[in-house]
């Protein structure tokens, strides 16, 4: 579980893919933050097995040196996030799992991508700050609310403005000074987690059965909708 608050930005060492096309691959991801610790001092560590969101993608550490650590891309992850198409020198976000006594300054994320969207744009605006616009893929949009949270590339945001499929979200000079996000051009993919709230009610009410004897007792429809319901942030 994370947070959505960027720790660090790595940088790509390599992508190495499989013998196999629709096989996975391994990244290897140049850090310095994330892998912790401080001399004579080993309980801060990364360690091998520990989750390591990078771009928003929950994957597991593994073959950790004091500089770089490896990370094995299933078929899955490469098909549903943008991870396989980047190459060395790329930059990424990277945030380690969360623990009990963490502060919790964003929102949910899971490092479970929904799905890749777009840079429609990345405008600048007084003061160090900018305008990200964002096109969203089309099964996605039911799940994006006004004032909601959503992680995009691993980063806790508030959708701002929402018109058709594209969402814009404010970006603080801090966000954009401490993510991979100064490194973007409009075209380039990124990796989209929407709230994990909004896909659990959608569920709970598909499922929802009035029993009849109540629907000849009802005269009056009731007002709650699922667009009502994501309108307020559930």
């Amino acid at each position: 579980m994370f947070t959505g608050i960027i720790e660090e930005v790595g940088a790509i060492a390599r992508l190495e893919r499989g013998a196999e096309p629709s096989g996975g691959a391994k990244l290897v991801i140049r850090a310095r933050r994330v892998l912790g610790g401080v001399a004579g001092d080993q309980s801060g560590k990364l360690r091998e097995g520990e989750s390591v969101a990078v771009n928003g993608v929950c994957l597991t550490a593994r073959e950790i040196t004091g500089e770089t650590f490896t990370a094995d891309l299933s078929p899955e992850t490469l098909e549903r996030t943008d991870l396989g198409s980047l190459k060395a020198g790329s930059e990424v976000n990277l945030e380690r799992a969360m623990t009990p006594s963490t502060r919790f300054g964003g929102h949910i994320v899971q490092g479970h991508v929904d799905g890749v969207g777009k840079i429609a744009a990345l405008d600048p605006l007084p003061d160090g700050n900018y305008w990200l616009t964002v096109e969203v893929p089309a099964e996605l949009e039911r799940y994006v609310v006004w004032k909601g949270s959503i992680a995009l590339n691993g980063i806790s945001l508030t959708v701002a403005r929402l018109e058709g499929n594209r969402l814009g979200v404010a970006i603080i000079p801090l966000t954009y000074e401490n993510t991979a996000l100064r490194t973007l051009r409009p075209g380039d993919a990124l990796n989209i987690e929407c709230d994990v709230l909004a896909k659990h009610v959608e569920k709970l009410l598909a499922s929802v059965e009035i029993p009849s004897g109540a629907r000849k007792r009802t005269t009056k429809q009731s007002s709650i909708t699922l667009e009502k319901l994501m309108e307020e942030g559930f």
